[in-house]
Parts: structure tokens; sequence; C-alpha cells
């Protein structure tokens, strides 16, 4: 078999970060261009490419993963295609344009590694006594890559007043300019949630997206931090 086989080879590289199929990622890597990547992710490359698990602009932020929200990262250098992937999840590809978004840890794949970067707590969700959600937040000019269990929706808030709300476990990101706060509820806890006992959902407002996977995350995004 010296031809690949229809419909599976690798097409011409049109951007920095763009999918090939829903579940991979093909990054076009180039000298002094460097990627921040899930440790593990990568599943082949073409060309000359290193990697460096725990760099140190990343241990200084770990210092203020003191909540468990930081995901474990690792900074891939060189020259060539890199394909990454996680556990067959779909890949989300964004372009930020001088923008953020705030990204649930769990679901970050790869991003530039020359953008501002770092974990920060979701303001709105004081009233939750004892809780709290951390997110790691990114900005600037450049692509980052999201992970989804199945295909996402991408919900634009739309500016209006009316609220965008949903269930902490299944939120991907967010633009980071929405207005947050939680929301408690007896009444929709047979249908929000994976609980037995108050089910909470996350309110979002304001000018922007928020994105959703169809599949809660295995661990309770709002719980007691120490």
């Amino acid at each position: 078999m010296n031809q690949p086989l229809a419909g599976y080879a690798p097409a011409p590289v049109t951007a920095r970060m763009e999918n090939h199929g829903n579940h991979m990622l093909k990054v076009a890597m180039q000298t002094g261009n460097d990627l921040l990547a899930r440790v593990g992710s990568m599943v082949a490359y073409e060309g000359f490419i290193q990697y460096e698990p725990n760099p140190p602009a990343v241990r200084q932020i770990a210092k203020d993963w003191l909540t468990g929200e930081g995901a474990p990262l690792m900074k891939c250098s060189g020259d060539g295609l890199l394909y990454l992937a996680d556990y067959g999840a779909n890949v989300v590809v964004i372009n930020l344009n001088g923008d953020g978004i705030s990204v649930n840890a769990t679901n970050l794949l790869a991003f530039d590694a020359h953008l501002t970067w770092g974990v920060e707590r979701v303001k709105g969700l004081a009233k939750f006594a004892g809780q709290g959600l951390w997110n790691t937040r990114i900005s600037g000019q450049g692509w980052v890559a999201l992970t989804s269990r199945g295909k996402p929706i991408v919900v634009d808030c739309g500016g209006g007043e009316d609220e965008t709300y949903v269930d902490p476990d299944a939120l991907v990101a967010w633009s980071p300019n929405l207005k947050v706060k939680g929301k408690r509820s007896f009444k929709a806890q047979s249908l929000i949630g994976r609980g037995s006992g108050e089910a909470y959902q996350m309110a979002f407002s304001g000018q922007g997206i928020v994105v959703v996977q169809p599949s809660e995350d295995s661990t309770d995004r709002l719980r007691v931090r120490g």
C-alpha cells in the first residue's frame, strides 16, 4: 500500500491550528512560535519538534494552582506538523483576535505560548458560601484549542436582558466579559446536574458566547475549596 487511504491523508496546511476530522488537532509548528499543550496529548508529528514538560513559565503560574484546577502542560517547539488529541474528544479551534476566553482546565488542549494566561477565580459566585469556581483565562492574539465530550453547542448571549443558564458540569468555556452569577434550584434538580441534592446552575448575561458540551464532567465544578 504505497498510497494513503482515501479520505484520511493529512490536508494541506492552511492555518496555525485546524481540525483534522472532529477529534484531532493539527498544529503548524515554526521555530520561535512555541505551543503549550496538555501533557500526553501528542499522537503524531512530522519534522523536528521538541517537548518540555512543566516548563518554567508553567511552574511560575502553578504556584496559583492551589485549587487543583491547573492542567498539566508541556511546551512544544520546533518546525513541522504536530497532531494532538484527547481520548477521542471533539476538538474546537478558536482564533483570538485580541480578546479572551475563560476555559475549564479539563477542556484545555493547547494554545500559543505567547498568549497571556493564568488561573483565576470566577467572579459572581460569592453567594455560594464556601464554594467557588476557578478557570483558566487566556487572552491576546493567537490560537487556542479546546476539547468537548461530544459536539458542543455555542450559545450567543446576544447582549440582551435574558440570561443563559448552564449546568457547570457541562460548561466548557465562555467570553470573560460576560456577567456570571450562580443560581440554586430545587425544582430543576431532576433535570439539571447529576447530584441528588440541591441543583446549581450558572447564569450568563451580556455580550459574548458560552460553549457547552453534551456530557457532564466527571468532577463537580462547584465544590468546597480548601
